[in-house]
């Protein structure tokens, strides 16, 4: 029988140590990936990833460069992620409408839209100066 005085996490991962944990978070992060590909915005935003960021070793010609533009598009699906881990949360609290759901939702979406301006304000000007005199 097991000493009462010492608790079991409630998560068996907190437990894990070393590669095992690792390899278990790897298995957990696989598992959002595939969560995320359920949602329409995710899907279309690694579609066009699977342009943009060879695109970026095309369009960059730099490290710096091709970081800038690969980061944008890496920060976009990022952010889109996020939003959807919120938009999850607060779906399983209940389906009834309230003031703070609401400003949740909203201000994850207003994430995802500033990191959209802010790859194609990255991906503007790295076309700019690559074709504009």
């Amino acid at each position: 029988m097991p000493d009462p005085e010492i608790a079991l996490p409630a998560n068996p991962q907190k437990a894990r140590t070393g590669l095992s944990r690792v390899w278990h978070a790897a298995g957990y992060s696989l598992a959002g990936l595939k969560a995320g590909w359920h949602e329409p915005a995710f899907r279309q935003e690694a579609l066009a990833a699977l342009v943009l960021l060879p695109g970026a070793f095309w369009l960059g010609r730099n490290w710096i460069e091709i970081a800038l533009l690969a980061g944008s598009v890496l920060l976009v699906m990022i952010v889109e992620l996020l939003n959807t881990g919120i938009e999850a949360a607060i779906d399983r609290i209940g389906p009834e409408w309230h003031d703070l759901s609401k400003r949740a939702k909203d201000m994850g979406s207003a994430a995802v839209l500033l990191s959209l301006l802010l790859c194609a304000g990255i991906w503007l000007a790295a076309l700019a100066q690559r074709f504009l005199p």
